[in-house]
């Protein structure tokens, strides 16, 4: 496979996870396109055409020829400067490594993350929170985010991998719409009585066993096993995690329980005062899910992978 046939298998798999599901998605890029044509010509220079295609913006190839053959990667949650220098050394092994592929988005992929958390306007519209409320707190929570991550060295890692000549690339939202769809999958048409019974049946992910074993795995955050299920929500797309305001009109939508990636202290605080429950899974373990589903399909492919950096790799192709 090339470096672009790997990164449109990425984007396919994305949008056909994507919990707005493949019409919306294709609404939201039409609307874009439109947005785009009806800029000024001076105002078009400074647009990210690849968004055209693309509505994931923390997810692209960020060094590389596209037409560069790939057979096998290193890859990991987090690829920076590090990894980088891992995959040049292996390569003076003779390891032949073509491309470091990460999770996590660095330079201007994280510099975009802040844009695909409209994503989850809908995923809590859907959840039962009214759009327009859903739509006006991720408004203020993306400028958050985006403040917050405008000072980094957005540069460091991809300057690495130019001056090494080694391609880059980051699948952030993408992995985590393929991991978000699975979990749901799983949960959805089955009946739970107490968190504890929702606790013991996603532990059984091999991810999570294997986390468990390195004690990162998943806990009840909020709630006891004895706690009472209600209706399920899952956060594991989004780009980050929303604003504990926007959490907290879950609790008015009905629903009881969350299952997440990670969750902030001061939003979990919040939750508890509304006794809605959150199983945390653990960071690592569950962006693995997405990452293992989308290798799998690589290696069916012939590419050979090297997990590394926080990657608890699981397969599951037959």
């Amino acid at each position: 496979m090339t470096l672009q046939q790997i990164y449109d298998l990425g984007i396919s798999m994305a949008i056909k996870a994507d919990p707005r599901g493949e019409d919306e998605v294709k609404k939201f890029l039409q609307r874009l396109k439109k947005e785009y044509e009806e800029l000024s010509q001076k105002k078009k220079k400074y647009f990210d055409q690849e968004s055209l295609t693309n509505p994931y913006s923390d997810s692209r190839i960020l060094f590389g020829d596209p037409k560069t053959n790939v057979k096998k990667i290193l890859t990991g949650i987090d690829a920076d400067a590090s990894e980088i220098l891992l995959a040049d050394r292996l390569n003076q092994k003779n390891e032949k490594i073509d491309l470091v592929l990460s999770h996590h988005p660095s330079s201007y992929a994280l510099a975009g993350l802040h844009e695909v958390m409209d994503i989850q306007v809908e995923m809590f519209a859907k959840a039962g929170v009214p759009v327009n409320v859903s739509h006006s707190l991720i408004q203020e929570r993306k400028g958050q985010v985006q403040r917050k991550i405008s000072p980094s060295n957005h540069n460091q890692a991809v300057d690495t991998a130019r001056l090494l000549n080694m391609p880059l690339m980051s699948l952030h939202t993408a992995w985590d719409n393929i991991g978000n769809k699975f979990i749901q999958d799983l949960i959805d048409g089955k009946n739970f009585h107490t968190v504890g019974e929702v606790f013991d049946f996603i532990n059984e992910i091999p991810e999570f066993i294997e986390s468990t074993k390195g004690k990162a795995g998943p806990f009840i955050a909020s709630g006891s096993t004895m706690s009472r299920v209600g209706k399920i929500a899952v956060g594991f797309t989004g780009g980050t995690s929303s604003s504990k305001e926007l959490y907290s009109e879950l609790g008015k939508a009905g629903v009881g329980t969350l299952i997440e990636m990670h969750i902030p202290e001061d939003t979990l605080l919040e939750l508890r005062k509304l006794h809605i429950n959150v199983i945390d899974c653990g960071h690592m373990a569950a962006d693995s899910i997405g990452a293992n589903l989308f290798l799998d399909k690589l290696e069916k492919n012939g590419i050979e992978v090297i997990p590394c950096s926080g990657l608890i790799r699981v397969r599951r192709a037959k």
